[in-house]
């Protein structure tokens, strides 16, 4: 026992104390949170899809003429496997980045090219996650800063790929931004906390009401709403206009981008949550950096 407390303060004192040493730590655990993030980001959404059509059924009754789909599918089961052939993913397969140049990216049963985006969504994790160290040096404000990365990535990358930004990831985020902010840790007081979870809320909401009565279409979805107000909740109000401004940049920027690639067709929408979900992680790390720039 005693050589344990030992190590652990031996941890806690390199951790704090060398730059170098927390980078490494912090890569580490960051490419292991990006591994269970894949994971997250791809069956999330498979598993609400399920559950509304399951729900749509019952509430059809006997007028449905499709049964309801019982099988078991969560974020645990079943173990990773092939889409195609459906083999088992080998165990050493899954350690982060190296697994997936091991297996040369391809499924080892029927060699089935595996997505380079895995290895990346890893890497990035841990990147954001060394970065979150070498801005923040408080414990309550690391563990903070991680915790929100961590959903913000996921956020991210399942609006790219479905246009969701499910309540299971964004109201969660939203209570533990007023969790973190109790003592005032992340944005300076609860009081901006609270301010900002309901500013965030309803400046999305103002805009895609007055958008919808001037061009009687939907501009947006309510889980943009839901996502600036959980940002609001972990940057407080007076960070929600940098927010804002470096989100309708990063937008057009990619907008722009795209359309001038042939990638994006006229009238074809983008998601808008990826890039409240960067602009949020920048404004966490460099808010007090950011709002002399907005002011002035």
């Amino acid at each position: 026992m005693c050589e344990l407390l030992i190590m652990l303060e031996l941890f806690g004192f390199l951790f704090f104390n060398s730059l170098l040493f927390r980078a490494i730590c912090l890569f580490l655990f960051g490419i292991c949170i990006g591994s269970f993030l894949n994971v997250v980001i791809y069956r999330l959404p498979v598993m609400l899809q399920k559950s509304w059509r399951n729900q749509c059924i019952e509430l059809l009754g006997s007028d449905c003429k499709v049964n309801v789909d019982n099988t078991h599918f969560n974020l645990i089961h079943p173990s990773s496997h092939c889409p195609k052939c459906h083999a088992k993913v080998p165990v050493w397969s899954n350690i982060p980045i190296l697994g997936y140049f091991l297996i040369a990216g391809k499924c080892v049963n029927c060699k089935l090219r595996i997505s380079i985006r895995y290895p990346l969504i890893e890497f990035l994790t841990g990147v954001v996650f060394v970065a979150v160290g070498f801005i923040e040096s408080e414990t309550i404000s690391i563990i903070g800063g991680l915790v929100f990365s961590a959903f913000i990535i996921s956020l991210i990358m399942i609006d790219f790929d479905t246009f969701l930004l499910p309540d299971e990831l964004t109201l969660p985020l939203v209570w533990l931004g007023l969790l973190f902010n109790i003592n005032g840790d992340i944005c300076g007081g609860l009081s901006n906390a609270v301010i900002g979870a309901v500013i965030g809320y309803l400046i999305l909401w103002l805009i895609y009401w007055l958008f919808k009565l001037v061009t009687k279409k939907e501009g947006m979805g309510y889980g943009d709403f839901k996502l600036l107000a959980a940002i609001g909740a972990w940057v407080g109000w007076q960070n929600l206009l940098s927010v804002l401004i470096i989100s309708s940049l990063t937008g057009i920027v990619y907008a722009l981008l795209m359309r001038l690639s042939g990638r994006l067709q006229p009238g074809k929408p983008i998601p808008f949550g990826p890039f409240l979900g960067v602009a949020g992680l920048i404004t966490l790390l460099y808010a007090n950096r950011l709002v002399p720039l907005v002011i002035y």
